[in-house]
């Protein structure tokens, strides 16, 4: 399925770059698989699968180019995470901001947002 591979390989350039990261920061020579133990997974990334899943629902011609975490809002109620992608669908290429809200106390989905970026 195109979706799980696209989500594999930008966790694999978000381990291998922190791994480098590490590596780079502790002046040893150690490969970068010695350090990959230690990361975890970011808290976002239940919400950047739902983002890039429903992304690629929404525009279904389009072909995910990149994809950026942008922040994370959390309030008493709800949680927000905001996320990028750039798209390409045939000749266009764009962007969209996707907001995704859920409960900050059960962490259940409550919507999603697109909003979609002009190109300059």
């Amino acid at each position: 399925m195109l979706f799980q591979k696209e989500v594999r390989a930008i966790f694999a350039k978000i381990i291998f770059a922190l791994g480098m990261i590490m590596t780079s920061a502790t002046g040893t020579s150690e490969a970068p698989v010695a350090t990959l133990s230690k990361v975890e997974v970011p808290a976002y990334a239940k919400w950047s699968r739902l983002a890039i899943k429903q992304t690629m629902l929404k525009y279904p011609r389009a072909e995910i180019k990149d994809y950026l975490h942008i922040a994370t809002d959390s309030k008493n109620v709800t949680s927000v995470e905001k996320f990028q992608l750039w798209l390409k669908e045939e000749e266009r290429e764009f962007g969209v901001i996707v907001t995704v809200t859920y409960s900050a106390e059960t962490g259940q989905f409550i919507r999603i947002n697109f909003q979609e970026i002009p190109v300059q």
